[in-house]
């Protein structure tokens, strides 16, 4: 038998068709190009839904034992990269169904019994996003663990803190950092969250109806180490919110990487000279040889679009379709790979980028990102960051807010028509702005008095970032 005889008598469809598929029609319509990375799932589905068959006496024990034989050799197949991908099967399913069936001819058609690829793709993607979301998981916890390394070594280090990219107040350089630990801390929940809802068994409710053969899907859902079962066929089929959920809860992640990226770039500057990152992570010029380009943030700020691109794709794909499933829904997969690929990437480099690599001779990391300290907290001298701590001590003083507000705004303009800072301007000239000021008010002025007055429960006191860090070491165990 030829190899394209064995392609058509392989075709599920082909007895009801009087012509072969054109090839421009097979190349238009197949993904197994694509979705072939879905094949351990497939076989993984497969093999969970023959050990029912098997119990339900809707196959013998013989097919099931045929059928895990069959299954072995063709993983160990995939995994050499022997096995032969066909265009004209179309697809993972139909690819791995025919090797199965050259491989142990009846029991592997008897596979099929009580589903559609309908369902069996469902399934497929749901058990391998649930594996991606795991790994992407822990890699914001080693994300999370590598900002509160560095945050650790930086409690005391002064950065200016900004609103409108202005100077506001001055803030701990790890207080700072602990904010994008709080923002993927949440997204290591959504995404904990999206997880419980992606793991729901689709598998037996056939092509959209349910089937009439007795299928106990509550043990393949056990089998699996899923959740729960699909509880309505037609919704199982031809829902695909899991993988949008997935796609905005990445959005999500990616748009916080972009926000530090900004910042990470802006820091590194000339212009800010606050940090560097490691030479490993940033590209030269061609033309300008004193360059060091923050390369790695900058696409990352870039593959945010793409990201947040593939969430809006995939709502689109699904907000005209009827029930139940229609071909459309070929096209979730590569918006989802993509997706999945580009957010476990970035966060792969920005862990090394931000905490280093292990030493493996020490055990130690090195590299990451290094402060400049003394850039920092000049640049914080430099936008009148005490000015709302002026305010509080006239407050303290009796006068109501607003009227403390004002009179600072006095001595601002006070300290810009001289070139300093307010902890600069003598008593004498602060008095003038109000009498009830003492030489006690240099202690609030100056910057570190700021920082240690701000000691309210999640304030940039140091003693508070310190008890915020061993909140979140806790949570992040050894990470």
């Amino acid at each position: 038998m030829s190899s394209n005889q064995l392609d058509k008598k392989s075709e599920a469809w082909s007895a009801l068709f009087s012509e072969p598929m054109s090839e421009l029609v097979q190349r238009y319509t197949a993904s197994v190009f694509f979705d072939k990375r879905l094949a351990a799932a497939d076989i993984q589905g497969s093999l969970a839904h023959a050990d029912m068959l098997a119990a339900q006496g809707i196959i013998s024990g013989d097919d099931l034992a045929a059928i895990q034989r069959g299954m072995a050799q063709i993983s160990a197949e995939i995994e050499s990269g022997a096995f032969d991908w066909q265009l004209a099967l179309e697809d993972v399913h139909l690819n791995i169904e025919a090797r199965l069936t050259q491989l142990v001819g009846d029991a592997g058609k008897r596979l099929h019994t009580g589903r559609s690829r309908n369902d069996q793709v469902a399934t497929d993607i749901r058990l391998w996003l649930r594996g991606e979301i795991d790994l992407i998981t822990e890699l914001l916890r080693e994300l999370q663990g590598a900002l509160v390394d560095v945050a650790e070594k930086n409690v005391d280090v002064i950065l200016p803190g900004f609103t409108h990219l202005q100077v506001a107040q001055p803030v701990s350089f790890a207080h700072h950092l602990l904010a994008y630990v709080e923002m993927f801390a949440r997204d290591e929940s959504r995404m904990n969250d999206v997880r419980r809802r992606v793991n729901q068994l689709p598998l037996g409710s056939a092509a959209l109806a349910g089937t009439t053969y007795p299928l106990d899907r509550e043990r393949v859902a056990k089998t699996l180490g899923m959740e729960g079962v699909c509880q309505n066929s037609l919704d199982a089929v031809s829902d695909r919110d899991f993988a949008i959920e997935f796609a905005a809860a990445a959005s999500l992640v990616m748009v916080h990487i972009s926000r530090l990226s900004e910042e990470l770039i802006l820091w590194m500057s000339q212009n800010f000279g606050f940090i560097k990152i490691a030479d490993r992570f940033t590209t030269g010029s061609s033309i300008m040889p004193q360059k060091k380009n923050p390369d790695v943030p900058e696409l990352a700020r870039g593959k945010t679009g793409r990201v947040v691109g593939s969430l809006v794709g995939l709502i689109t794909l699904m907000k005209g379709q009827p029930l139940a499933y229609n071909k459309d829904n070929q096209e979730d997969k590569e918006p989802l790979f993509d997706t999945v690929d580009t957010l476990r990437d970035t966060l792969r480099i920005f862990v090394e980028m931000i905490g280093g690599q292990v030493n493996p001779q020490t055990g130690a990391k090195e590299g990451g990102i290094t402060v400049n300290a003394q850039a920092m907290e000049a640049a914080a001298q430099k936008g009148y960051a005490t000015a709302t701590d002026l305010a509080d001590y006239l407050v303290k003083k009796g006068l109501p807010f607003r009227d403390a507000h004002e009179t600072v705004a006095h001595a601002v303009k006070a300290a810009q028509s001289h070139s300093c800072d307010l902890s600069e301007l003598p008593l004498k000239v602060l008095q003038e702005f109000h009498p009830a000021i003492e030489k006690d008010v240099f202690d609030c002025l100056s910057l570190r008095g700021s920082l240690n007055a701000r000691h309210t429960l999640g304030g940039t006191a140091p003693a508070q970032v310190k008890a915020q860090m061993a909140r979140h070491r806790a949570r992040l165990g050894g990470t």
